[in-house]
C-alpha cells in the first residue's frame, strides 16, 4: 500500500527534494512515474528501456532541481527533461534516423478531422506503430507542443525535416484510421 502523501503543497515537495529528503524524493517519483512512463514509451516501445529512460529522467530532474526558477508548470519542467532523456537515449542508441524529404514536399494536411474522432487509446497505439523518426517528430509536435524550430534544434534536422515526418506522420495514421473508419460508418456509427 502506497504512503500517504506527506506534502500538501507542490512547493513544500520540491523544498524537502532540496534539502535531499528521500521521502519527498519517493513521494516525487510516485505522483509523477505512471504519467512520465507512459511519456517514455511514446518514444521508446522496448518497455525495460521506457523504465531505465525513466530512472535516468529522474536522476536528471533530481540532480537539476535548484535550476527551476518555479517560472511556469513544474509538471512541464519535469516532462521537458523526461522528452530530453528519450531522445538522446534514442540518439545514443543510434535509433534516431530522419527520413529526408527528398520530394521537397512540405504540405499541409488537415488533421483536425478523422484523427481525433478515434478513441484516444487507439490513437496512442497506433502513434507507436509509426517509424521511429515519423512518431517521435508527432510526438514532439502533436503531443508535446514543440514548435518545428524547437524540434530541429532538439533532433538536429532541418525544420523542414520535421515538418516533412509530421506530415508523413498524419499521413500515415490517416490510412491506418481509414479501415476503422470505414467499419464504424458500416455500423452506423
Amino acid at each position: 500500500m502506497p504512503a500517504k502523501n506527506r506534502f500538501t503543497e507542490e512547493n513544500d515537495l520540491i523544498k524537502a527534494c532540496l534539502k535531499g529528503e528521500r521521502l519527498a524524493h519517493r513521494e516525487l517519483y510516485e505522483l509523477y512515474s505512471g504519467k512520465f512512463l507512459a511519456i517514455c514509451l511514446r518514444y521508446i516501445k522496448d518497455r525495460d528501456l521506457a523504465q531505465d529512460v525513466l530512472v535516468e529522467g529522474f536522476m536528471k530532474i533530481f540532480d537539476k532541481l535548484s535550476q527551476y526558477k518555479s517560472e511556469g508548470s513544474f509538471e512541464g519542467w519535469m516532462k521537458r527533461i523526461m522528452v530530453t532523456q528519450a531522445l538522446l537515449t534514442l540518439r545514443k542508441n543510434k535509433k534516431l534516423r530522419m527520413e529526408i524529404d527528398l520530394d521537397g514536399q512540405n504540405e499541409v494536411i488537415d488533421f483536425n478531422t478523422e484523427l481525433f474522432n478515434s478513441g484516444a487509446e487507439e490513437l496512442l497505439h497506433l502513434i507507436a506503430t509509426l517509424p521511429l523518426g515519423y512518431r517521435t517528430v508527432f510526438n514532439l509536435y502533436a503531443i508535446e507542443g514543440y514548435s518545428h524550430r524547437e524540434i530541429s534544434e532538439m533532433l538536429d534536422i532541418a525544420e523542414n525535416t520535421s515538418k516533412s515526418q509530421l506530415s508523413r506522420a498524419r499521413t500515415m495514421l490517416q490510412q491506418k484510421l481509414k479501415p476503422n473508419l470505414q467499419k464504424e460508418k458500416k455500423n452506423g456509427g
